[in-house]
């Protein structure tokens, strides 16, 4: 089944959401669900500083100019190097469950993108090509050599461009419930079909220029707990102290524009993707178990021998509903 026919279907699309309480129960979000409550709206100055909720991990925040821009990352362990590369609407806390273990046989770093927590939000620079740069720079600058790079949601199509545009660079590769942009995007529907549960309509809604900082800014929780409810199979996974925290790095017009800017530049990522070949390097791809095609046909397609893990019992979030499993994956994989 090709993208196309995974995301128009009603079955396939109804799969892909029923990853909390029920269809039902997920339809009802836009008016029971998600209200504007005193803890939506919260002042989000209590929240912790990246270097506090480093420490709790026992891993050190720090940033690094590179490519133009100033990137914020986590890191901490020893070994090989592992890059962690996560995506919206969230930062490099995402990765919190999984940091401590990968730790034990790799020294880890935790991006926060171009645009992300603790990263600058220049006017542009979203497009994947620049961002792996980003990425790129940052490798260098700390001396790390050949790293391995795991990418979830935007941050797995960072990585990928980064294999394609600096192959000399990555190692192995895991992609986590994400494939780079390419020409199935434009397949893409945005009414959805009666009972449909679920439709991606943040795609359309960050193409929109300066509304979405204006309804968004001080108010992203609403947004987090949206998100949370469609595509988390456990909603105790990502905590009100995590989504807190989440909601906080997207507080600011700034931030809310700049991850926008990951998808206003689809367009460019999907031409660059035209040109590049098929990736020959370690791949692996973890899926969410309801929608595992979502992933797996663009793999077929730009990878030439890819492996592909469905994580049973997880919505989109992996790390932070399955990490024991995410974890397991990884370090097999890795330590090959």
């Amino acid at each position: 089944m090709d993208r196309r026919a995974l995301l128009t279907s009603g079955l396939a699309t109804a799969a892909l959401a029923a990853t909390g309480p029920s269809a039902t129960a997920l339809a009802d979000t836009s008016s029971a669900d998600i209200s504007l409550t005193d803890t939506a709206l919260a002042d989000t100055a209590g929240t912790p500083s990246d270097a506090a909720l480093a420490r709790s991990l026992g891993f050190r925040s720090a940033h690094a100019e590179v490519n133009g821009t100033r990137l914020h990352y986590v890191t901490g362990g020893e070994g090989p190097p592992l890059v962690l590369l996560g995506g919206w609407p969230q930062t490099w806390w995402q990765f919190r469950k999984i940091m401590p273990p990968l730790a034990r046989r790799h020294r880890v770093v935790a991006v926060d993108l171009r645009g992300m927590g603790g990263s600058a939000t220049p006017a542009g620079g979203y497009d994947k090509r620049t961002m792996a740069r980003d990425v790129l720079e940052l490798v260098r600058e700390l001396g790390l050599g050949r790293v391995d790079v795991a990418g979830h949601d935007i941050g797995a199509m960072v990585g990928h461009s980064l294999a394609a545009n600096h192959p000399g660079a990555v190692r192995g590769l895991a992609l986590l419930d994400v494939a780079h942009p390419d020409e199935s995007m434009y397949d893409l529907t945005l009414v959805p079909r009666p009972g449909q549960p679920l439709f991606l309509w943040w795609f359309a809604f960050n193409q929109v220029r300066a509304l979405p900082e204006q309804l968004l800014a001080g108010r992203y929780r609403l947004l987090v707990d949206h998100l949370c409810a469609m595509l988390l199979k456990d909603q105790g996974a990502i905590t009100d102290r995590d989504r807190a925290i989440y909601a906080a790095a997207y507080s600011s017009p700034d931030h809310v524009r700049a991850a926008n800017g990951w998808y206003q530049t689809f367009g460019q990522d999907v031409e660059d993707h035209r040109g590049y070949p098929r990736l020959a390097l370690p791949v692996l791809g973890l899926a969410n178990e309801d929608a595992p095609e979502y992933l797996a046909e663009p793999l077929r397609r730009h990878v030439v021998d890819p492996e592909l893990v469905v994580v049973r019992g997880s919505g989109h979030y992996l790390a932070e509903e399955r990490p024991e499993v995410v974890t397991r994956e990884l370090l097999a994989f890795f330590g090959r």
